[in-house]
């Protein structure tokens, strides 16, 4: 069996005289290590390589799924739309693409549900809409999830995954970084806990801003985090960068995260946390 037809779902074999179909999507390989995997055991392992533990980016849904209790979250904004201010050439149909693709509003979901039984506010970029760019909708919506987290008195979580923001939405994008800023500071003014947890990638406007100002900052192991690109930054200062430079271990090694949690134990980890800072309901500074 050519490996080659295990991926696709129109290749066809004769075997025995009839001809075989297999399903797209049955096999996944990893890009990592080029080990084959069945799919469905990938995802039994929150997609993480059972050979070599690399972790594949997730849904902003699979994320729920594997990081709040079950049946807890109550998603909020799905009714927001974004609009084209700048008249960007073909920009709503391609909104309109990774509406279809992603069953999103916008390349984030936010919501309110509960870790082990302690209520959160969530926020969870999603890479595969419009690769988790910042425009004015996705800052919106992650504010008033930190607003809402505010009047609620309880912890902020928020997973990026962004290629910065949002060039169809020009200057417009940009202020986002501000807006959700000055957000945190008012949920930190009220003495309550910000978790930021950073996966692949997570890049741009994005990292400049929530992304690295979290009362905890914690990343997925070799997730790539940083601002400009590498060839520009080498460009800009006339060395050569480390081979792991803007990997989640080079941060840790140099004071920019405070941990790095596989994905098998983020959840119990990030619960623990959660714990340690809220008694009774009340947060403390």
């Amino acid at each position: 069996m050519a490996i080659r037809s295990l991926f696709s779902g129109n290749r066809k074999k004769k075997e025995d005289g009839q001809e075989k179909t297999f399903p797209e999507g049955l096999m996944t390989k990893c890009p990592e290590c080029r080990h084959i995997q069945l799919t469905k055991e990938l995802e039994k392992n929150d997609k993480v390589c059972t050979k070599c533990s690399h972790h594949f980016k997730m849904t902003a849904q699979e994320r729920v799924d594997y990081f709040l209790d079950e049946g807890s979250f109550e998603s909020m904004d799905d009714h927001l739309q974004t609009s084209n201010p700048l008249n960007f050439p073909a920009y709503v149909e391609k909104i309109s693409a990774d509406q279809e693709k992603t069953g999103l509003n916008e390349a984030v979901l936010t919501g309110v549900g509960t870790l082990d039984g302690e209520e959160i506010v969530v926020a969870i970029m999603d890479s595969h809409f419009r690769m988790g760019s910042m425009g004015s909708v996705v800052g919106e919506k992650i504010t008033r999830a930190i607003e809402k987290a505010t009047a609620l008195g309880v912890p902020f979580i928020i997973f990026t995954a962004s290629g910065g923001a949002r060039m169809q939405e020009g200057v417009l994008s940009l202020m986002q970084m501000a807006k959700t800023s000055v957000a945190l500071k008012r949920h930190s003014d009220h003495g309550l806990l910000f978790i930021s947890i950073l996966t692949h990638p997570t890049t741009g406007g994005v990292s400049a801003s929530f992304a690295s100002v979290g009362d905890i900052n914690i990343a997925e192991p070799q997730a790539l985090i940083g601002f400009a690109g590498r060839r520009v930054i080498e460009e800009t200062v006339r060395e050569k960068l480390p081979s792991d430079f803007q990997t989640a271990e080079f941060l840790l090694e140099h004071g920019q995260l405070d941990a790095i949690f596989p994905r098998k134990d983020l959840r119990k980890q990030v619960s623990l946390l959660v714990k340690m800072h809220t008694k009774g309901g009340v947060q403390h500074a």
